[in-house]
């Protein structure tokens, strides 16, 4: 946790919240202790704030409801993660027994309620101008990554599908084409072996990315029950 302190230039008056922030329920219910539900929903009102002030100030000419699809865009779920991923949160969740077993530390829902905590942590312990180092680190950073625009990392939800029911996924590279500088991927993935889907990318992982979201989309069509 000290690690991730100076990740941030952090250091909290009291190192307990940003334990609890880390705090999954499933370790919580272990160890008779607080999870970090209720830092996250302080951390979601503090964050939407953040983002609904840093929009206003970048984006003169949008109206109120340009400014308000744009927040909710860059705090939804899948925005979420993408920041729990850009300081690899999850290194430092803890997680009950069960939970750890189950690969929770990789789940989506999980990573990105654990970065709502610590936003909603430092701001009870620091302050609300001390939650802009993590504000100004990872969440404007991601944003600006063009190739993060959209937010929707398919392949982290079709691998979160397909764990329940304990199947296997694998992504192949059915082609390479193109000179060095302008590559063009395509790639399928497979579920137990079916063809899932297929995508085309100018790198490995946006062609993965692609097939992914076929495969959802494939899945939502069929009403496949895992």
């Amino acid at each position: 946790m000290e690690e991730l302190e100076k990740y941030f230039n952090l250091e909290f008056n009291d190192k307990n919240i940003l334990k609890t922030a880390l705090t999954h329920s499933s370790y919580a219910n272990e160890h008779g202790c607080a999870s970090n539900e209720r830092l996250e929903f302080i951390g979601d009102a503090v964050l939407d704030l953040l983002m609904g002030k840093y929009l206003y100030n970048e984006n003169k000419n949008y109206n109120e409801g340009d400014l308000t699809k744009k927040r909710a865009k860059n705090v939804c779920e899948s925005a979420l993660v993408e920041y729990a991923k850009a300081c690899n949160l999850k290194k430092y969740l803890l997680l009950g027994k069960g939970e750890e077993k189950s690969k929770g530390r990789d789940r989506i829902s999980i990573q990105a309620d654990a970065f709502e905590a610590l936003i909603g942590a430092v701001y009870i312990d620091k302050g609300l101008l001390e939650t802009y180092k993590i504000f100004d680190k990872v969440v404007i950073t991601v944003m600006n990554d063009d190739s993060e625009d959209n937010f929707v990392d398919y392949k982290s939800y079709l691998q979160e599908l397909v764990q329940s029911d304990k199947r296997t996924l694998e992504y192949r590279i059915l082609s390479e084409s193109g000179p060095s500088h302008n590559k063009v991927f395509t790639t399928r993935v497979y579920m137990d072996e079916i063809l899932m889907g297929e995508g085309i990318g100018k790198s490995k992982k946006e062609a993965e990315q692609n097939a992914a979201e076929m495969a959802l989309k494939k899945l939502a069509m069929r009403s496949m029950k895992f």
